[in-house]
């Protein structure tokens, strides 16, 4: 599959999801990573105006179990979250972030990501890593 239908079927496959709600888009793709961006609006403040954790680690588990899904063989296994921890470095209130996941480890069980989000100057927001399991269908 080309970059482009992987991208189309990742968006797809978001359709009435909770990525299509914070209007996650998957942007980007290559042999070891997954990008995807999300708006920074009022839709996903805190009380403060400024982005809240909750939304980034959302955004983080989706595209984490979203490169799962494609470096994973899933017509044998299905693919589930086990942990996730995220430390926040910088605030933002507007424009867009962006979430690339690459693999720290990558077992037959389990897998390990670090999912970087960034701002559109590529400064870090936040930094997640994702546990992820891998379980016969």
């Amino acid at each position: 599959m080309d970059k482009e239908k992987i991208l189309q079927r990742c968006n797809a496959i978001s359709r009435n999801t909770l990525m299509e709600t914070l209007n996650i888009d998957f942007v980007d793709v290559g042999d070891d990573f997954l990008t995807a961006r999300m708006p920074v609006t009022s839709k996903v403040h805190q009380p403060d105006g400024v982005l809240h954790g909750g939304a980034s680690v959302a955004l983080a588990e989706s595209v984490g179990s979203a490169a799962s899904y494609l470096f994973l063989d899933t017509d044998h296994f299905t693919v589930r979250g086990l942990e996730i921890s995220a430390n926040h470095t910088r605030s933002k209130k507007d424009g867009h972030v962006f979430a690339t996941a690459r693999f720290l480890h990558k077992g037959r069980t389990t897998q390990l990501w670090e999912i970087r989000i960034t701002d559109e100057e590529d400064k870090l927001i936040s930094i997640c890593k994702l546990t992820t399991i891998a379980l016969r269908k």
